[in-house]
């Protein structure tokens, strides 16, 4: 059973499955589903559609270069069937996805590091400047305690556009 990629998401495509299209100077496309073909009818790039691999991969959100991409690759040099051979290369098949997935984990981990510093910030702003909806401001002028360090955000100008429009 041979599985193929598709030429513009790289997705996997299964036997049975997806379109072919054979260009005039005999170069095979083959695509795993009709919004693939119909990309590639429109000329689009695929490095510059959001959902596809090579998208992902030129704006650093998926591993590029990795050693165990190396055994993805396509061989098509036949090989004489040794039952150990075969095995072995079982035996490491599993290996080396763990492997990939343990660095795919790591990769994700790194670059989502910063991100919850940063929502937690903006947390901080909107609650800072919407505390008046969550607590009453009787209640927040006799205990001091209930409202949050004083953060400066420039809601100013927004009062005195709508003072303008008032009148």
């Amino acid at each position: 059973m041979r599985l193929e990629k598709c030429w513009f998401c790289s997705s996997t495509v299964y036997p049975g499955h997806g379109i072919q299209f054979v260009r005039n100077d005999a170069k095979i496309f083959r695509f795993c589903r009709s919004k693939c073909h119909k990309n590639f009818k429109m000329k689009r790039n695929p490095r510059k559609v959001k959902w596809t691999k090579a998208y992902r991969r030129l704006h650093g959100k998926d591993m590029t270069q990795d050693s165990t991409f190396e055994f993805e690759r396509k061989r098509n040099r036949p090989e004489r069937y040794d039952r150990n051979l075969a095995e072995n290369t079982l035996k490491a098949i599993k290996k080396i996805d763990k492997i990939r997935v343990a660095r795919e984990e790591r990769h994700h981990k790194l670059r989502m590091k910063g991100k919850k510093a940063k929502e937690q910030k903006e947390a901080a702003i909107e609650l800072e400047q919407g505390i008046h909806l969550v607590k009453a401001p009787s209640v927040l002028a006799q205990d001091q305690s209930l409202t949050l360090p004083k953060i400066k955000v420039k809601v100013q100008a927004q009062e005195e556009e709508n003072q303008a429009m008032e009148e």
